[in-house]
């Protein structure tokens, strides 16, 4: 199994770290290696939301989809994902937001484990690096999206 997670400060309010990363169907726009999403469902559970959304994951010859169980949390700004199908034979992240002095701590976990061997193996060489372009993309986005410095 393959790991990471890193928490990062960002000039940003929680709630609006939050919602850039719930917007799952936009992800296409800003994030790596991102070819497509779909959101197949979302049902309201009372204390969160539970949505299935299709991402198309392209990266020189390799193309794969993969649908994921997403659950949003708003009250406690936290969205876990969890892996349905595809490639992978586990998949999990977890974002938790939480505003701080000078903005939002933004915590993310992430575990997976490909089906095929050679895959796990190969996405193991890169893996700490792709994961490190994929926070940086939402935070480049929620650059792009609230400006500089929002923390009102």
């Amino acid at each position: 199994m393959t790991s990471h997670s890193e928490t990062r400060v960002l000039p940003y309010t929680a709630q609006q770290m939050y919602d850039l990363v719930a917007d799952v169907a936009r992800y296409p726009e800003f994030l790596p290696w991102t070819a497509g999403a779909r959101i197949r469902s979302v049902e309201d559970r009372g204390d969160h939301e539970e949505m299935l959304a299709d991402l198309i994951i392209s990266f020189k010859l390799f193309r794969e989809s993969f649908g994921s169980r997403v659950r949003l949390f708003p009250e406690a700004k936290r969205i876990e994902t969890e892996y349905i199908e595809g490639p992978f034979r586990k998949m999990e992240s977890v974002w938790r937001f939480r505003d701080v002095p000078g903005g939002t701590e933004v915590a993310f976990a992430t575990d997976f484990e490909f089906r095929n061997r050679i895959l796990q193996g190969a996405a193991g060489m890169f893996f700490q690096q792709a994961m490190q372009q994929v926070v940086r993309a939402f935070e480049k986005r929620a650059q792009q999206l609230y400006g500089a410095r929002s923390t009102a």
